[in-house]
């Protein structure tokens, strides 16, 4: 069941889902069920027959030029204005055919169209050594998904055989989730700031190059489904699944297991009393505060929330941390709103700084 939640997350995040998995082992059945149970059009395309022309598209010859066709699934997809584009068997698909996929699986773009927003694209390949005729997937292609490994459950799956097959209890983001994405941006780019060797580190290994490896594109992507799973308050071997299925495993033990060893104060509160903080000595747990405290201001700014946020910045300079703070004032002083009075206590520390980025 943690499989299918994580797949139902990063569906509705948007973030492009590869599950792997032998054949058979019902990869295509839970894709089937989880379009229905989110209501959903599903469009299949098996990649292991169709051409690299299937997705760039074909090109036509107009009174205008050249146009790159799009295939028909493409334009129901267009049409339904949401859904869910399923590459079967990407394994299988050749070099060329990979290539192809790129700009679909990143942009979602397919010849001269470009599929809607909330069309998710969602693959399933089988290990190269259990699919006939099969193709590790390139470097670009495997670092544009988010890995989720397919394994099976007895249990579930005898309870199928004699109840039947469905989901429910799936669970459904909100339509304001993202605005806990910053938060979860910050909390990455601090660790980062801990850990800045994780921030890219390209497998050697062909076999690994086409699974999850640490990038800034898997890095983003990762923050954006920490905060979909936050969201939605899902458990932690959830999480876990989601993030290790964009940046690895190894590079997911460090996140989450630095994540643990300190507990973050909720932003709102620190906004609501900046005359209470305290940070802690550890520069990446102080920076990790800073930042995720402006990215709650800035995310639903007002002036109060404006002034508040500058407050915060003063109490981190009194306690010797102008450093770190000088980084968050960059972000707080670009969101600034026209109307907004400039905080002129608080803001003398920063303003060489600012006036010579520019923003002042």
């Amino acid at each position: 069941m943690s499989q299918l939640n994580a797949l139902s997350i990063a569906v509705q995040a948007g973030v492009p889902v590869l599950t792997w998995g032998p054949p058979g082992i019902g990869k295509t059945a839970a894709v089937t069920m989880l379009a229905d149970g989110l209501s959903l059009p599903l469009e299949v395309v098996l990649a292991s027959i169709r051409e690299p022309a299937d997705f760039s598209g074909l090109p036509v010859i107009r009174e205008d030029g050249v146009h790159m066709e799009p295939p028909a699934w493409a334009k129901r997809l267009v049409r339904a204005g949401k859904g869910m584009l399923f590459l079967d068997e990407i394994s299988t698909a050749p070099p060329a055919v990979q290539s192809a996929l790129l700009r679909i699986v990143l942009e979602r773009v397919v010849g001269d169209i470009a599929l809607p927003d909330s069309v998710s694209v969602v693959a399933s390949a089988n290990p190269a050594e259990q699919c006939f005729s099969g193709w590790e997937l390139s470097a670009p292609l495997a670092n544009r998904f988010c890995h989720l490994v397919w394994s099976l459950d007895t249990h579930n799956w005898v309870e199928g055989m004699v109840r039947g097959w469905t989901v429910s209890d799936l669970p459904h983001l909100s339509p304001d989730w993202e605005k806990s994405v910053p938060e979860t941006q910050a909390l990455i780019a601090a660790f980062i700031r801990h850990r800045p060797h994780l921030l890219l580190q390209v497998p050697k290994d062909e076999t690994q190059a086409g699974k999850a490896w640490p990038s800034p594109r898997s890095w983003s992507m990762a923050a954006r489904l920490l905060a979909a799973a936050q969201a939605v308050r899902e458990e932690e071997d959830v999480v876990a699944l989601l993030v290790s299925g964009c940046v690895g495993e190894g590079a997911c033990r460090e996140l989450l297991a630095w994540r643990r060893d300190f507990d973050l104060p909720d932003p709102e509160a620190v906004l609501a009393d900046p005359a209470g903080l305290r940070l802690p000595e550890r520069g990446d747990q102080a920076f990790a505060i800073l930042t995720a405290v402006i990215a709650a201001a800035t995310g639903s700014l007002t002036e109060e929330r404006w002034a508040a946020a500058w407050s915060v910045l003063a109490k981190a300079v009194e306690q010797g941390r102008k450093d770190i703070a000088a980084v968050a004032a960059k972000k707080l002083a670009q969101a600034k709103k026209p109307e907004f009075p400039l905080p002129q206590k608080e803001l003398r520390e920063f303003i060489p700084l600012l006036q010579k980025g520019g923003l002042m």
